[in-house]
C-alpha cells in the first residue's frame, strides 16, 4: 500500500537535489504545468508515460500551487 507524507518544500527541494525523489506538477493541464512548474519538476502528462519504468523505490512528490 502506498504511503503518503505531507513534507516541506525545504525537504522536497534537498530530495529532489540529492536525487532521492522525483518531482511531478500535479497538473493534468501543460498549460498550467508550464506556468507553474518548478525547477527539476517534469509534468503529470510525462510522468505517467515513464511511471512503469521508474524504480520501485523512488520517492514521488507531487506538488500544485
Amino acid at each position: 500500500m502506498a504511503k503518503y507524507e505531507v513534507i516541506t518544500p525545504s525537504q522536497a527541494r534537498e530530495e529532489v537535489e540529492t536525487n532521492d525523489a522525483l518531482l511531478v506538477c500535479a497538473y493534468e493541464s501543460e498549460e498550467k504545468f508550464k506556468s507553474n512548474a518548478l525547477q527539476g519538476a517534469i509534468s503529470l502528462h510525462n510522468f505517467k508515460r515513464k511511471e512503469a519504468s521508474l524504480p520501485k523505490e523512488k520517492e514521488i512528490i507531487f506538488y500544485c500551487n
